[in-house]
C-alpha cells in the first residue's frame, strides 16, 4: 500500500527490517528502545507499522496496532531531524490512523506533541513518568519464580489491560533476553513482570500486582536480574503506591508522557498496574 501526501513523500507499510532503522531513531531521541522488541511488536499486527519514504529513504514512521474490534494503539511518531517541518510526519500520521478504522486509539505522548494530538481528538487520562536508577543487590523472594503458565498470566495481563493481547504477550513472554518473573501465593498468580535490555538501560514492563506487597516482591526478583546495572519502569503517576516503590529503590523521574484516548475503552484494574509494558504499545 502506498498514499501519497506531503511532497515527494511516499507512505507504506514497513517491514521488520524497516523498523531497526526506526528503532534507532527512537534511541537517538533518548527513548531506550528494547533490543529485541520489534519482533514482539510486529507479533500483535504485522500491518500496523507504516513508514514515510522520500527519494526511497526513509524519513518518517507511525505504527498503529491493532489489538481487538474496538481498541488499537499508536506509537512510534518519528520524523528524521533533517526532514521535520516539511509535513512529512502529518501525512505519515494520517495515513497510519486509518488502519485503526473505528477503533479508539491509545498513545503515550511525549510533552512536546501533547497539543497536536488534541487537536487530532486525543484526550488526556493521566500522566507517566520513567524512573531510572542502578539496580541494588536484592534477594529474590522465595515466591517470585520465572514463569511456567503463560495461559494464566494472559488471564492476568487481561485484567489489567484495555483490551486481550495474547500474540503479543505469547512473544513478550519467551524472547531471547526477557526475563519474565510471577509472584505465586498459595497456589494463586498475584502478579508478573518483565525486564529486558534496552538501548541505554533495562527495562521493566509489565509490572503488574494485585497489591504494592507483591508488586515489592516482583521488583526484588527483577532488580536482581539488573543487579548493578541501570535500569528504567515507566509508572502511572495516578499509581501512588508504585512512585513510592520506585523512590524506595531510589529511582528517579526522567522522562514525561502522557496517556490519551481517542475514545471509551473497557474498563480495566488501574491499580494494578505498578508499570506499564512499553509506551510504544501501550
Amino acid at each position: 500500500m502506498t498514499t501519497s501526501g506531503a511532497q515527494d513523500l511516499v507512505v507504506s507499510r514497513a517491514t521488520l527490517d524497516d523498523w531497526a532503522v526506526v528503532a534507532a531513531w527512537a534511541g537517538e531521541e533518548g527513548w531506550n528502545p528494547g533490543l529485541s522488541d520489534a519482533p514482539c511488536f510486529f507479533a500483535q499486527d504485522p500491518d500496523g507499522f507504516f513508514i514515510g519514504r522520500v527519494d526511497g529513504e526513509p524519513v518518517s514512521s507511525v505504527s498503529v496496532v491493532t489489538y481487538d474490534a474496538d481498541y488499537a494503539f499508536l506509537g512510534f511518531y518519528l520524523v528524521r531531524p533533517d526532514q521535520r517541518g516539511r509535513g512529512h510526519g502529518l501525512t505519515t500520521w494520517k495515513t497510519a490512523l486509518a488502519h485503526a478504522g473505528g477503533r479508539t486509539v491509545g498513545l503515550d505522548g511525549v510533552v512536546a506533541q501533547q497539543h497536536n494530538y488534541r487537536q487530532s481528538g486525543f484526550e488526556f487520562a493521566y500522566r507517566t513518568f520513567r524512573y531510572t536508577g542502578t539496580a541494588p543487590w536484592v534477594e529474590v523472594p522465595a515466591d517470585v519464580r520465572p514463569v511456567e503458565d503463560p495461559q494464566t498470566v494472559a488471564a492476568y495481563d487481561s485484567a489489567c489491560c484495555a483490551a486481550d493481547r495474547p500474540r503479543f504477550l505469547e512473544r513478550w513472554l519467551t524472547t531471547e533476553g526477557h526475563r519474565a518473573l510471577a509472584r505465586v501465593v498459595d497456589g494463586r498468580l498475584t502478579g508478573y513482570g518483565v525486564i529486558r535490555p534496552g538501548r541505554d538501560a533495562l527495562r521493566v514492563g509489565p509490572l503488574f500486582a494485585d497489591t504494592a506487597a507483591d508488586a515489592r516482591a516482583l521488583l526484588a526478583g527483577l532488580a536482581a536480574e539488573a543487579a548493578g546495572r541501570v535500569f528504567a519502569i515507566d509508572i502511572p503517576e495516578e499509581n501512588t503506591a508504585a512512585v513510592s516503590l520506585a523512590e524506595e529503590y531510589g529511582l528517579t523521574p526522567s522522562f514525561e508522557t502522557a496517556r490519551m484516548y481517542t475514545g471509551p475503552i473497557r474498563p480495566y484494574a488501574h491499580d494494578r498496574v505498578f508499570g506499564v509494558t512499553t509506551l510504544e504499545l501501550g
